[in-house]
């Protein structure tokens, strides 16, 4: 208990931090980018106001998820996490659609901007600050297993690469006069955003529509599981991932004439064992014997389900 309340908040101050940098960053670019007028620079002081309103929205979803089960959430609240690198995707996507209608109407002006070397050093002070906070973010994120932290760090390490096609844009007009690299660079961050945002929401969607854990790790359970001796076999694992919050349901073989204590004891074998290798884990164990069991897989109880569905659909009453 005491190890979750230390991840839950170490969560929570690293969900701070980007928060604080990304309102530091957002008032000093739009500052200097509407002092300027380089619409690569504006379109970046937009990115990182989405930046800002995703890490508010991650750190909502943080504190959220760790609320205990209630009486309408049994498993938990996980799934805000999800929800909300979900939103965080969507405000990525229309951040880069934004820019591209900003940057086409910039492509007619052959004025370059004034006081350029002000936008170069804003972008080298905002590369610096995203790349380690953006480690930051990822590193907690994956001690927690927190989504909604790993996608914010993801996210401003993609900023990173913007930030210096940014600067890289600026420098070029300061020491060309080309004014018309400013709308290229902008379109190009736009691209990179898009990019990025398009990843993130088949991200979200999947974890959303209760996709199952990576094979590496089903396959780490089953090991886990079969570890114990007194198991004869196992079949039917199912997981699915509800933020930060892993969940699984697993059919085990045992020896029909052992005592039930017993078996209740291995499976909380099993359980602590597997919660020791991946985390916070609510284990589902159906303890079978194995001289009289159906050999069910996944598929076989997909079927099943879809059976009861379409004869609920086939009652008229």
């Amino acid at each position: 208990m005491e190890e979750a309340e230390r991840l839950d908040r170490k969560k929570q101050h690293t969900a701070r931090l980007s928060i604080f940098s990304n309102t530091i960053l957002v008032l000093l670019k739009l500052i200097v980018g509407f002092s300027v007028g380089a619409v690569s620079l504006i379109s970046e002081a937009m990115h990182s106001s989405v930046d800002l309103l995703a890490s508010m929205i991650a750190f909502w979803a943080v504190k959220k998820s760790v609320t205990p089960p209630d009486e309408e959430h049994d498993y938990g609240h996980g799934k805000y996490e999800n929800l909300s690198a979900a939103v965080e995707a969507v405000l990525i996507v229309g951040a880069a659609l934004g820019i591209v209608y900003e940057a086409m109407k910039k492509f007619y002006e052959t004025a370059v901007p004034d006081g350029l070397e002000y936008g170069i050093v804003i972008m080298v002070v905002s590369i610096g600050i995203n790349y380690f906070v953006s480690r930051r973010l990822v590193a907690v994120g994956k001690e927690t297993r927190s989504q909604a932290l790993e996608a914010d760090g993801l996210h401003l390490k993609s900023d990173i690469w913007t930030s210096v096609g940014v600067l890289a844009g600026l420098a070029i007009m300061q020491l060309t006069g080309w004014a018309w690299i400013d709308p290229i660079i902008a379109i190009f961050v736009a691209g990179i955003i898009f990019r990025a945002g398009a990843h993130m929401v088949y991200e979200s969607v999947m974890a959303l529509t209760d996709e199952s854990l990576p094979e590496t790790e089903e396959e780490k359970i089953g090991r886990i599981i079969r570890s114990c001796p007194e198991v004869r076999g196992y079949h039917c694992l199912r997981t699915r991932r509800s933020g930060s919050y892993n969940l699984l349901d697993v059919h085990v073989l045992f020896d029909g004439r052992m005592h039930l204590a017993q078996v209740h004891a291995i499976c909380d074998e099993i359980e602590q064992k597997i919660r020791a290798e991946f985390g916070t884990f609510d284990v589902m164990i159906h303890p079978e014997p194995d001289e009289h069991h159906q050999a069910e897989t996944k598929v076989t109880e997909y079927e099943k389900a879809r059976e009861a569905a379409t004869e609920v659909l086939d009652d008229p009453f």
